[in-house]
């Protein structure tokens, strides 16, 4: 039976998205952002799980400050006429705290892992995706101004992404974590090139979708679920494709977008950063690969009579393919 009113809620959240990216004010920015958010909260709301109850309250709490602290900034830079460049700094600074906390990215990111352990994949994907495009549309108009914060953000996002999944056995924490990861380069594609972060995010949400896709197919929570599972060796493909894409390996397809990102560094001379970004990347992959050997290096039993449940395979092996063809869009990039 169709949800009507799970389908009015999500198109209003696309709407409220599309208000934040197409206003010309703050004002009108922040009002798609209310729209976005009030409208997710029904979305992730389900009525047999406790914890959603929890995961919608915070939810509402965090993004609720995250929009105070941006409409005081917005009133801080209307009001000011002393110093207009220290309003300027202060703005800037303000609002871009704002969308780091409303985005979950660090250091305001200890509500997101606790959030994502508490719903299901569907509400998960949207909100390490759609939920995080006007907020980096909005940071990508203040970015430049302060840049001192920038280049301290960086580290915190991509260090914390990369050290906080180490400990963790619930592969949606890790995910998450994963995402935090991958702020931190989303930033910095922002910082020295502020078009190329959304060719980012598209390969990111591209890679992201199978992976999610396959932990709702199997019901897949915890590390530990894969090495009771009999897979079929297509599906052990494909998740192990994904996750090195996912990792930024070479030569699949989400090793572009990371390579774009540190030729941009080397070109502004920022070779700490790049520095940084790549071995924060290492330590991603390993818990990528912890996650990998419990698929394809254990090999599980089962009784004569069990029967595999595979998925579809025709758009699996779609996505799979074009994860792997990165060594000839490279050829056609260069």
């Amino acid at each position: 039976m169709t949800n009507y009113s799970k389908i009015m809620f999500f198109m209003i959240m696309i709407m409220g998205t599309m208000i934040s990216l197409s206003a010309n004010s703050w004002l009108g920015m922040w009002m798609g952002l209310e729209l976005n958010m009030i409208s997710f909260i029904p979305l992730i709301y389900k009525e047999k799980m406790n914890t959603t109850h929890e995961s919608c309250m915070i939810y509402f709490l965090i993004q609720s400050m995250g929009s105070i602290i941006m409409l005081i900034s917005v009133l801080i830079n209307s009001f000011s006429f002393n110093s207009p460049y220290m309003s300027e700094e202060l703005f800037s600074s303000m609002l871009a705290l704002s969308m780091l906390m409303k985005s979950g990215s660090p250091p305001f990111h200890f509500w997101f892992p606790e959030i994502m352990e508490k719903m299901s994949w569907p509400s998960c994907f949207i909100l390490m995706t759609w939920q995080k495009i006007a907020p980096l549309y909005i940071l990508s108009h203040v970015i430049n101004i302060n840049e001192s914060i920038i280049y301290i953000m960086i580290p915190i996002m991509v260090v914390t992404g990369s050290l906080g999944g180490l400990n963790q056995t619930s592969i949606r924490k890790i995910m998450s974590y994963s995402s935090m990861d991958h702020m931190g380069w989303m930033i910095a594609c922002m910082k020295f090139d502020n078009n190329l972060w959304m060719f980012y995010f598209l390969i990111y949400s591209l890679i992201l979708a199978t992976l999610v896709y396959t932990f709702w197919f199997y019901s897949a929570y915890q590390m530990n679920q894969y090495s009771n599972k009999s897979l079929m060796f297509s599906d052990k493909m494909m998740i192990i494709v994904a996750f090195l894409s996912l990792g930024g390996l070479p030569p699949f397809l989400g090793f572009l977008p990371k390579l774009i990102v540190i030729q941009l560094t080397m070109n502004y001379s920022s070779y700490l950063i790049s520095i940084i970004l790549v071995m924060t990347t290492l330590i991603t992959l390993f818990y990528y690969l912890r996650l990998i050997s419990s698929i394809f290096l254990i090999n599980n039993s089962s009784v004569k009579w069990h029967t595999s449940v595979s998925m579809n395979n025709v758009p699996m092996t779609l996505i799979t393919t074009v994860n792997s063809i990165f060594p000839l869009m490279a050829i056609f990039w260069l």
